[in-house]
């Protein structure tokens, strides 16, 4: 089943994030202001529409008290930031995600109820993407337009199995280089090496594999 994500605001970072759930096969509702940028997206986002999120009565109506999650990425603008968190809290979104423009404006969100709150200075858009489809996915580092090292958290799929047993390299074309356990580092693992539950496996490779080795062996059902 689908996990149902909104976007608020097109912006750079707000985009990347939109781009890359879909991407994954994530519903995404893609809303802004700007009807260009809006344009821009209705190819890629499940919907696109232009809307002012400020408006208690349009969130309502674009039913977005029945999304998972929803990511805040509006630009300079940080009364819309706030007002718009503030009524996604009151709507009872499960999840709110805000990109906050400085260190006090993340003050002030997390105090009005946003869950996460990223800097995009210091964040990039598929990271977060990456971060907000699974809890088991630490990290997400992009080696070029078309390769990246991802660190997952081992969960129940990979528990009790070993690296063969997995076949991750000819089952998905990417390469463990290294298990981090406890305090313990296992560089270039034997095939033979158990993966055991909480350990966190360094993946490297294409991202359209690793984007299926993450679908099918580290977001949990």
């Amino acid at each position: 089943m689908k996990r149902e994500f909104a976007v608020i605001g097109l912006g750079r970072f707000g985009g990347s994030i939109c781009r890359e759930l879909s991407r994954e096969g994530m519903e995404v509702l893609a809303l802004d202001l700007d009807e260009d940028k809006v344009n821009e997206y209705r190819d890629i986002a499940a919907h696109a529409v232009i809307a002012d999120s400020t408006d208690e009565n349009v969130l309502k109506e674009l039913g977005i008290r029945n999304i998972d999650h929803v990511i805040v990425a509006i630009g300079d603008n940080i009364q819309a930031s706030m007002l718009t968190t503030l009524m996604l809290k009151e709507l009872g979104i499960k999840t709110i995600t805000v990109k906050a423009q400085n260190d006090y404006h993340e003050k002030i969100l997390s105090k009005i109820g946003a869950d996460h709150v990223v800097h995009p200075e210091r964040d990039m858009g598929k990271r977060i993407a990456h971060n907000i489809i699974s809890n088991n996915i630490l990290d997400y580092i992009e080696l070029s337009d078309d390769h990246s090292v991802v660190e997952v958290k081992a969960g129940s799929k990979m528990s009790g199995r070993t690296l063969v047993d997995l076949d991750i390299r000819a089952e998905y074309g990417c390469n463990v280089v290294a298990i981090k356990r406890k305090k313990e580092v296992i560089v270039s693992p034997m095939a033979t090496e158990e993966i055991h539950e909480s350990d966190i496996l360094i993946v490297i490779g294409a991202d359209k594999d690793i984007s299926r080795f993450e679908k099918n062996l580290v977001v949990e059902d």
